[in-house]
């Protein structure tokens, strides 16, 4: 039963029809509030139930204050939860499971079900096997279904089987391009007996990177696999009150500087500024010069900057990109007067209340590269080389772009003009930068390579090896994808080939980009490239990069060379392309073509020729790089509305492979014991109708002292599955033979596969295990505490009763809204992280998993405590409470028997949060509810 304490039910006619509407404007002092929190508050005023969400919380929200720390819980119920297949196949376990768990314990499984629409876009899940040939899509097609048929039967299952669940088939596009063309709403409709209720379009997605869709001012961020099964499943999302950062945007962008140079610019601002856990809201005179590609492209990083979303306001440019995708008119008049009416219009003259504001003008944007491990750590493309060099020498990433910089005030480059690609005249060029920063620290050692149609070359560190236009961040933009191809086009024509020793790709994020590409007359020229169409999804984004040259590879590994991938992706942490290549940058489409063409990060493309063309003269990327107009040209004659609703018109079907999948009946699913995809999960393993009571953590061990900026990527597995690790034995023992091990992310049903992956990345660096890179640690369950993986030692440690902890630094957990980086974590028997700052999504999956986040005491970490990891750990505090107390007390005790103790602070931040905790985490206390509903929350607060 909904409440209406604020009387704000109105009504809103458009073309005749009448709509039932919560209206803003009926309460006072709501003008002066963002945008994002005038979408928050019409979520609390129209699920009002006096329970869950209450009027004080509408209240609260009324008189935010920017300028206060926001403590005030409130529950935010979205319109719908959109999936994509890594994280979506766990959801879909977790809930088949619960129906068997719902039905031993008396209840019925057919309670289990989605209550609000929920649809899973499969993009994960393609590999690149074969490339840079006229078949690659079709093989690498036909590759993925074979590999993946159990997992996508489990998702027809469920699809025929479960309540408003979608699934959109595998090959169609990545979850957030298809979520932005097709999929969002912007405002949505329901029907109700008193008539047809509009509202704002809202969700949450297993997929960090949901906020993409921000940028067609929908409201929505990325949270973990656990908490999107709880919002299906009617759990309203508990949050703090945010605080809201206000990003002015003033100016154009320059001609040669692209969206993605635009979104590295603001990355590394963002990050620097700090803004983990706010929202972050664009407005001011620039917004219009902002196309909403731009705006889709800004907002899908917002994981890279640690906001939880960043939003653009409902402007004539939103509305023009709903005709361009095919949306029917009357909808966008819908939205149109919804936004007006409701003060969510963008007025570029009028701020808001924020917390904090920035600018940028979009003037001063360069083109940049973002790399090699980080993607808030923006390289101009100007200083390139010389940083790379300096990165190779050993230098901290501060000090080699000290370096590159230094390096460009040498040269005549000039600094003030950040753009080289407009020079017409040769002699105007500016010349090479300076290199002798790279002479004095690093020197070259090339290694020969022969690749078997004999051809001949050398490679060296800082080679690129891969170049792959790919991810949902720039494949979602049609002038930067089209800049690419028109680059590709004047590469061609001037005779430039790509260097044979790069692995090329283009994966786009739906049909409808080969379609504009194809009408333009491009794709020729980007395939006499290499870039043939590998498939439609993430790829080499996810780590579905492939394996690399055969004799490239070879070369890598027998010299321990240091190589370097290009990719127009939004993630580049350590160990996630390719477990080969050790630098990882992305860059614009456009750079990552130019890049394949030089094979190298020690060419400057900013002043530096590319090739030799077929006229035997230098040709440098401002020959080739499209102008403006080119390119707005280009997407004017080839990109049509009827483009996105005849692409989208069967978005549902599939392909032959898709439609003539054999799907079992029934209102559970069959688990096939001999499946290593799919397998029933031990979450709800004896579980009792009540929790046990919570319990003080004893004579605990530490599993892994970890240092700062330990990412899900570093925890959660990822990528390929290695055949002498933890998980490539158990593939092994059950009979899959190497070529069939595919990726974690594909296993990611099978938890007995991912808690041996877990802590595994190949780049992992356990500070407990010196001298090793990847999952180890010590046992100490036997003398001396020798060296072995994480998951063998957890194995030992379960044998003995031994509860584990973890040990981390700052921003613990941040990358992506991974679930199995807390799934993990929990069955390897971690019952505390212990860690100097949380991601936020991380952060909520531990307590959603039943492990508790511990903070340290302000200005101290393991390193200031004198932890070495090899102490005993009990944590008190826990025993005979409902709710942990805002503090607990830690005491490790060393080998020599001495004690350090200090007070933890407890990171479970809302009452929700504290009930999670309680049941032992968020599923069995779902099911608990489900059962038993007018038990009702167990708690009123932390603390």
């Amino acid at each position: 039963m909904t409440s209406n304490s604020f009387n704000t039910r109105d009504q809103l006619t458009v073309d005749d029809k009448t709509y039932i509407f919560h209206n803003l404007n009926r309460i006072d002092g709501v003008k002066r509030l963002p945008y994002s929190l005038k979408v928050l508050l019409e979520n609390l005023l129209r699920n009002e139930d006096g329970e869950r969400i209450t009027a004080e919380q509408i209240k609260a929200l009324v008189e935010w204050q920017p300028k206060h720390v926001q403590v005030q819980e409130v529950q935010y119920t979205p319109a719908r939860v959109l999936m994509q297949d890594f994280t979506g196949v766990p959801c879909i376990v977790d809930l088949v499971a619960m129906r068997d768990a719902i039905g031993d314990l008396g209840g019925d499984a057919r309670r289990i079900n989605p209550l609000i629409p929920t649809e899973l876009v499969i993009d994960h899940s393609v590999i690149v096997d074969v490339f840079g040939r006229p078949d690659a899509f079709r093989t690498n097609a036909n590759l993925e279904f074979e590999r993946n048929a159990e997992r996508y039967q489990l998702l027809r299952w469920g699809a025929q089987t479960l309540d408003d669940f979608k699934v959109v088939p595998p090959d169609t596009g990545i979850c957030h391009q298809v979520n932005l063309e097709y999929l969002s709403r912007v405002v949505f409709t329901r029907d109700t007996p008193e008539g047809t209720l509009a509202y704002p379009d809202t969700l949450v997605g297993t997929d960090s990177h949901t906020p993409m869709v921000n940028g067609l001012g929908v409201l929505g961020w990325g949270v973990g696999g656990i908490e999107a099964e709880a919002a299906m499943l009617g759990q309203p999302v508990s949050m703090l009150m945010p605080e809201v950062l206000g990003f002015k945007l003033t100016g154009e962008l320059p001609p040669g500087a692209t969206a993605t140079d635009l979104v590295l610019t603001v990355a590394e601002l963002l990050r620097h500024t700090g803004v983990v856990g706010k929202f972050v809201e664009f407005y001011g005179p620039g917004v219009a010069n902002v196309p909403l590609a731009n705006r889709a492209t800004i907002g899908n990083m917002s994981p890279e900057y640690g906001s939880t979303c960043a939003i653009f306001p409902i402007d004539g440019e939103t509305l023009s990109y709903l005709r361009l995708t095919g949306r029917p008119e009357h909808q966008i008049r819908l939205i149109e007067a919804y936004a007006k009416e409701q003060g969510m219009w963008h007025d570029p003259v009028r701020e808001a209340e924020y917390s904090q504001t920035v600018e940028l003008d979009l003037g001063t944007v360069e083109p940049s590269l973002a790399g090699p491990k980080r993607p808030q750590d923006r390289v101009p493309l100007r200083i390139a080389p010389n940083a790379v060099c300096a990165l190779l020498a050993g230098e901290s990433q501060s000090d080699a772009l000290k370096i590159g910089l230094d390096a460009a005030s040498a040269s005549s480059f000039p600094a003030s003009d950040p753009i080289s690609l407009a020079h017409d005249d040769p002699s105007d060029a500016p010349r090479p930068l300076a290199d002798d920063s790279c002479a004095a620290t690093w020197k070259p050692r090339p290694v020969p390579v022969t690749l078997s149609n004999g051809q001949r070359f050398e490679i060296d560190h800082g080679s690129v090896v891969i170049a792959a236009i790919t991810s949902c961040t720039n494949t979602s933009n049609p002038s930067v994808m089209l800049g690419a191809a028109l680059l590709a086009k004047n590469a061609v024509e001037k005779g430039l080939v790509t260097q044979p020793w790069v692995k090329t790709s283009l994966a786009p994020g739906s049909r409808v980009v080969t379609d504009y590409i194809e009408r333009a007359g491009l794709t020729p020229y980007l395939e006499a490239l290499g870039f043939h169409l590998v498939g439609y999804g993430c790829t080499t984004c996810i780590g579905n990069s492939g394996p690399l040259i055969p004799e490239v590879s070879a070369a890598i590994n027998d010299n321990d060379l240091t190589v370097c991938s290009m990719l127009s992706g939004n993630r580049n942490f350590e160990g996630r392309i390719h477990p080969e290549v050790r630098m990882n940058f992305l860059a614009s489409p456009p750079l990552v073509v130019a890049y394949a063409l030089v094979g190298s990060m020690h060419v400057n493309l900013t002043s530096e020729p590319l090739g030799i063309g077929s006229d035997g003269k230098p040709v440098y990327l401002r020959d080739i790089w499209p102008s403006p107009q080119a390119v707005e040209d280009a997407v004017t004659a080839n990109l049509h509305a009827e483009m996105f609703t005849q692409g989208y018109a069967d978005v549902y079907a599939g392909d032959e492979h898709w439609q003539g999948m054999e799907v079992p009946e029934g209102d559970t699913f069959e688990w096939q014991p001999e499946s290593t995809y799919v397998r029933r999960p031990p979450f709800f393993d004896g579980i009792g109708h009540t929790p046990e009571p919570l319990t003080d953590i004893t004579d605990a061990r530490v599993l892994a002292l970890l240092g700062d900026s330990v990412t899900t990527d570093h925890i959660s597995p990822a990528g390929a599955i290695a055949p002498d690790s933890p998980a490539g034995r158990y593939l092994t023992e059950h009979g899959v033979e190497r070529k069939d091990f595919n990726s974690y992310g594909a296993r990611r049903g099978n938890h007995e596969v991912m808690i041996r992956g877990t802590f595994a990345n190949v780049r992992l660096r356990n500070l407990l295990a010196p001298g090793t890179e990847g999952g180890f640690t010590r046992n100490f369950t036997q003398a001396d505490g020798p060296v072995t993986t994480i998951y063998e030692a957890s194995e030992n440690y379960a044998a003995t009763g031994t509860p584990l902890i973890i040990l981390a630094g700052k921003e613990y957990g941040s990358g992506s809204s991974r679930d199995w980086a807390a799934k993990g974590t929990a069955l390897l028997g971690v019952r505390a992280v212990i860690a100097e700052s949380y991601e936020r999504i991380h952060r909520s999956n531990l307590i959603g998993m039943g492990v508790i986040p511990l903070q340290f005491p302000e200005g101290q970490n393991a390193k200031t405590l004198g932890l070495t990891g090899e102490e005993v750990f009990t944590i008190t505090g826990l025993a005979g409470t409902k709710v942990p107390t805002h503090e607990v007390r830690v005491t490790a005790t060393n080998p020599q028997g001495q004690t350090q103790t200090f007070d933890a602070v407890v990171r479970i931040d809302t009452p929700a949060e504290a009930d999670y905790y309680l049941h032992g985490g968020i599923l069995p206390y779902v099911l608990r509810q489900l059962l038993d509903p007018a038990a009702g929350p167990q708690n009123p607060g932390p603390g």
